[in-house]
């Protein structure tokens, strides 16, 4: 085996890329080779031919202070000199005593727990562990379901995957983790029910949560996940009263409110969490991506006092879950920076301030015929595509695959744009740029799209 390190843009190390990655997420029957991304710097990305991309994906709804900052690799790098790594097993370590205290002066209400974890979908594994756990502990042993909404993306792993309302994202590994029910999500653009009127539209969507809880059973039911603006299907935002609604829900069944917000913490909606601008109390909080702007792998579960007492009270049980990397003294050392280099710049108020801007620049699109619906919050936004506008009519599972996977997703690229095009319900293009740009990556993404939906349209 070889110590040496092939350079960038060198034939063997594309051919490396070929023969040994196998990518996430990604159909392998071609001899087609990735794209090599090899630098990163504020809202762009480069190729290793040179070429720049605007990130209109913030790497994966992830980079929220933007790429190459430094002062997150110093972070690192004095933390790897001082403790290169410790576990959390019955140990504690600095930087995650004193990231946990800032999780939690940050979060709503009473979530001063935070357990650390790796990545999203663990949190999400995590939270429901929790729950299933703490009913055990509190005399309701038989409360284990979770509720979530259809389409909604939670993770891969077992668990989270059986939360998730993807069917296509599920099939393979079925039979997955029993007891999951899916409600509908909050997609207004598509609404059947009271589709002249948002608020009732809102609490007729937070009812169908009651009517699952009541079906399956309160005794039953352990908890709801939603995320405050879902992703999957292209950021749903929650009608006006909507989580008011559910948290009223959940406090009648005693039934605990997840807010999955791995997406949406952090700045994405112009807030430390989602849950905050919408104006409701979860009992957990679960989180990743944007904590270290994915400079370092880490994520946490913020969890309410209530949830924590059987676990700390006077001969508490031991929460018999944990994993080798949650809370990594280098990671929690960048997340610590990257909420320090938020706060410095304001980077929750530059989202709130632009936010605005952003949503004008991307409705612009609406004079194509292609384009059905621009919708989202903060720097988190999608564009629906259709084939009718009068009628809403989409793209059928031919077109789609034709449209969509074989022209705009490389046609995007090519035309120096990284963004989704995603057709896991109905075709989208999903934007979540870092939270540093302005009017100028606005009306970059704007121009860029125009061309390449414009000649989308050609292909229908």
């Amino acid at each position: 085996m070889t110590a040496t390190s092939l350079p960038a843009g060198s034939p063997d190390l594309t051919r490396a890329a070929r023969d040994h990655l196998w990518l996430h997420f990604t159909p392998h029957g071609t001899d087609a080779t990735a794209p090599m991304i090899v630098r990163g710097e504020g809202a762009y990305l480069w190729d290793d031919t040179g070429k720049r991309y605007l990130d209109g994906l913030a790497g994966l709804f992830a980079v929220q202070v933007g790429h190459g900052r430094e002062e997150l690799a110093e972070a690192a790098a004095r933390q790897t000199r001082r403790l290169g790594y410790f576990p959390l097993w019955g140990y504690a370590h600095p930087t995650a005593a004193e990231l946990g205290r800032r999780l939690a002066e940050a979060a709503p209400g009473d979530l001063n727990r935070v357990f650390f974890t790796v990545s999203g979908g663990e949190s999400v594994e995590t939270a429901w562990k929790l729950a299933k756990q703490y009913f055990k502990l509190t005399g309701k042993p038989t409360k284990h379901k979770v509720i979530s909404r259809a389409m909604a993306y939670h993770g891969t792993s077992q668990g989270a995957l059986s939360i998730t309302g993807i069917p296509g994202a599920k099939a393979a590994f079925e039979p997955l983790v029993p007891s999951t029910v899916r409600v509908p999500n909050t997609n207004f653009y598509r609404a059947t029910e009271h589709a002249d009127d948002l608020d009732a539209y809102g609490r007729w969507a937070a009812d169908r949560i009651e009517q699952a809880i009541e079906f399956e059973g309160a005794d039953t039911v352990a908890a709801v996940f939603l995320e405050p603006v879902q992703n999957t299907g292209g950021c749903f935002v929650p009608p006006p009263g909507y989580f008011r609604r559910v948290r009223e829900i959940c406090d009648r069944h005693d039934v605990l409110l997840v807010s999955d917000e791995v997406i949406c913490a952090f700045g994405r909606l112009g807030h430390a969490f989602g849950a905050d601008r919408y104006g409701y109390r979860p009992d957990m909080i679960t989180t990743a991506k944007g904590l270290t702007s994915g400079y370092a792998p880490l994520g946490a579960v913020l969890v309410s006092d209530r949830l924590a007492e059987p676990f700390f009270g006077h001969g508490g049980d031991a929460f018999m879950h944990g994993s080798t990397y949650g809370g990594h003294p280098v990671s929690c050392a960048v997340a610590l920076a990257n909420l320090e280099l938020m706060e410095r710049e304001d980077l929750y108020g530059h989202v709130l301030a632009n936010e605005s801007a952003f949503r004008t620049t991307l409705e612009r699109l609406s004079d194509l015929p292609i384009v059905g619906d621009v919708r989202g919050a903060g720097f988190f936004y999608a564009v629906e595509l259709v084939k009718d506008k009068g009628t809403k009519e989409s793209f059928t599972a031919e077109e789609a695959t034709r449209v969509l996977r074989g022209y705009l997703s490389k046609a995007l690229f090519d035309a120096g744009l990284y963004c989704r095009a995603d057709d896991r319900g109905e075709p989208v293009i999903q934007l979540a740029p870092p939270l540093i740009c302005g009017q100028p990556e606005f009306d970059e993404m704007e121009q860029i799209l125009r061309e390449t939906l414009t000649a989308a349209w050609t292909l229908l």
